[in-house]
């Protein structure tokens, strides 16, 4: 299963609300194309939920967390006002379930925002909160001008209303009630080499 939660728009090429996922894979595809100006609050409205339910209905072994610093405020490129600390939170709420993760740091445009939203969530990921005057090193651009670990969103309009998001969280939760229960695929280990018998072995070596 994928959830995603990116810029809405043509020009972006990542997935729409309505796609969901074909054939076996219906409804195992979930997406979230939202607006400029996404902040925190509105972020944490719809990210709980939908991980939530998607934890509750497919009950993953195991989660790929990507968290790109381009949704940070202040970002070259991207358009959405994220906070360090609203960013982390969300890693926060994954680790909460207590899921072997893997965690990615993904792209970013503005040096400074992947500095320190990798240094933050780095701290999140171990369980250790950073404080803004986590020490920097005097001479380091990355943290220039301010040197320290936090940065401010920015006074931009959020385009996405309550209604907006109201709609992604009713659809995609309407998408997830479609898949029944957690999938049942039986895994099992591979033996220890030394309960391989001698004719395994031979077999093994014709190949």
């Amino acid at each position: 299963m994928t959830v995603s939660f990116h810029k809405s728009g043509v020009d972006q090429r990542r997935g729409d609300i309505t796609d969901y996922g074909v054939g076996k894979g219906e409804y195992y595809s979930l997406n979230a194309p939202l607006k400029n100006g996404l902040d925190d609050a509105s972020f944490a409205t719809l990210f709980v939920p939908i991980i939530q339910k998607a934890m509750e209905v497919y009950q993953p072994e195991a989660i790929v967390l990507l968290c790109g610093p381009d949704s940070l405020s202040g970002d070259a490129l991207g358009k959405f006002n994220l906070s360090v600390k609203g960013h982390g939170a969300c890693l926060g709420y994954i680790r909460s379930f207590n899921v072997p993760l893997l965690l990615l740091g993904g792209q970013g445009h503005t040096l400074g925002n992947v500095a320190r939203c990798w240094c933050y969530e780095t701290g999140v990921a171990v369980g250790k909160e950073l404080n803004d005057d986590c020490p920097m090193i005097a001479d380091d651009d990355c943290f220039a001008p301010s040197y320290k670990l936090h940065i401010e969103p920015n006074p931009m309009e959020n385009l996405n209303t309550d209604g907006d998001i109201a709609k992604i969280k009713k659809t995609l939760l309407k998408q997830l009630s479609q898949l029944i229960h957690a999938p049942s695929v039986q895994f099992q280990d591979t033996p220890p080499i030394s309960q391989v018998t001698e004719a395994e072995e031979e077999d093994m070596e014709t190949r």
